[in-house]
């Protein structure tokens, strides 16, 4: 029998024992809340609220233009103090709204009353979806309803929910999954609403013996879904290791997992779908772990959209006066944070702190053929010979050796014992390929 896996991956040291036994707890936003308006896929929200407006807790404060962008709620209620630039996770400055917290929480009158999915048309249920706001809160941020629109002529035979959570440190999956998992069960009964064909199948690592339990018993007696423990390994959470672990089948960058029958949705943004769907409540809060040595007392939070950083960690105690390093999201694909002003979004999965950088603390060395980072690799690439044609910018070979096939999972700079920063290069490649392909070939400077 075939096991539920993908080929190579890695086995980093999963940490997750620091937060693995804190239930979810509810915290509340410190004195002011930040709404970037990008952040989705597609443009920029446009904001429906000016300075010294008063907003409660569901409120919109931006509107989606276009199909691939987003609408923004408030998680709070108070006053609008600013609707300007603001330092983003990137260190970019992007448009924001600034809401004070009054601390009363005052909810927005416009939720629907409770509605029953059965008698709603899949576009009726999409469109709830996409005014929720509601994106794909594993990190890639992807937009739900878009997601749930395949391409005319696509079968969809399965719904693939992610409870692999593979990054190290990260629980907040694992804990939704052990506490709410009726909430996640009816998010994915609606999901198959939308396609009667497809069997729905809640994937988690068979390191979460607890999760499994808990989400099995929540699918007894329904119909069109199952269970499917996975094999721990990283990446395993990545969305094409996913659907091959799953189903057998292979997905690259030229195609959509749509187009090999598949729909992924990480259980956190399946168990909002209900919120949105049964209840007309946009995503205005997450559930996030805040975790690493660095941190006085590591936990898994629910935290409203638009907290601080420095209020995150201010009620877990306190960052240790040590510490160096922080980190939006896991280890091995999270961003560097350099500003504890930043809020948190709908894609921030964790928060982590250390009392060193790893990164910092062994330079660079000559890459010395060792082929580790070829073993490591889950899409079967050659890492040193991509990273060799990042660094000298020749593009059309990071093409050739199909760089773009590369989901920047950081496999093979962990396993590199040159240090080399591999992941950063195939970054910088893929960034180049992407802005070459889009510039007129008239304008185009080779090189």
């Amino acid at each position: 029998m075939r096991k539920a896996t993908f080929h190579r991956g890695i086995h980093p040291p999963t940490n997750k024992a620091l937060t693995a036994s804190c239930p979810i707890r509810k915290i509340p936003c410190g004195d002011f809340a930040i709404y970037p308006l990008a952040g989705g896929m597609g443009a920029p929200a446009e904001p429906v609220v000016a300075k010294g407006d008063q907003v409660k807790a569901g409120q919109m404060l931006a509107q989606a233009k276009g199909f691939f962008s987003l609408p923004v709620y408030s998680g709070v209620s108070g006053t609008v103090k600013a609707v300007e630039y603001r330092p983003g996770h990137n260190g970019l400055n992007t448009m924001c709204v600034v809401v004070e917290n009054d601390q009363q929480y005052t909810m927005a009158d416009s939720w629907d009353q409770p509605r029953d999915p059965s008698a709603m048309t899949p576009e009726e249920i999409r469109a709830a979806i996409q005014n929720a706001g509601i994106a794909g809160m594993g990190g890639a941020g992807f937009p739900m309803h878009v997601k749930l629109a395949p391409p005319e002529g696509t079968k969809i035979d399965h719904v693939i929910l992610n409870g692999a959570e593979c990054e190290p440190y990260l629980t907040a999956d694992d804990r939704l999954m052990r506490e709410k998992p009726e909430h996640i069960v009816r998010g994915l009964e609606i999901l198959l609403m939308l396609f009667p064909e497809a069997e729905g199948v809640i994937a988690i690592e068979n390191n979460k013996t607890e999760a499994i339990e808990a989400i099995t018993k929540a699918v007894e007696g329904k119909s069109r879904m199952r269970v499917q423990p996975l094999v721990t390994k990283y990446p395993q959470g990545g969305e094409r290791m996913l659907i091959h672990a799953v189903t057998g089948r292979d997905v690259d960058s030229s195609r959509l997992p749509a187009h090999v029958g598949c729909v992924v949705s990480n259980v956190a943004s399946t168990a909002a779908v209900e919120d949105a769907v049964v209840y007309g409540k946009p995503l205005i809060e997450r559930v996030m772990t805040v975790s690493g040595d660095g941190i006085e007392k590591p936990d898994n939070l629910l935290v409203p959209i638009g907290t601080q950083f420095k209020d995150v960690i201010a009620a877990c105690g306190g960052a240790k006066e040590e510490t160096k390093k922080y980190i939006s999201g896991g280890p091995m694909m999270g961003t560097a944070v350099f500003d504890l002003d930043v809020p948190v979004m709908r894609t921030s999965s964790g928060l982590l702190a250390f009392t060193e950088d790893p990164v910092a603390k062994h330079a660079p060395s000559p890459c010395i053929r060792c082929g580790k980072c070829v073993a490591a690799c889950p899409e079967g690439l050659l890492p040193q010979q991509l990273a060799i044609a990042a660094t000298h910018m020749d593009y059309a070979r990071f093409a050739e050796l199909h760089g773009m096939e590369c989901i920047l999972c950081g496999s093979c700079a962990y396993v590199c014992p040159a240090n080399r920063p591999l992941t950063q290069c195939m970054m910088d490649g893929r960034q180049a390929v992407r802005e070459k392909r889009h510039i007129p070939k008239n304008e185009r400077k080779e090189g």
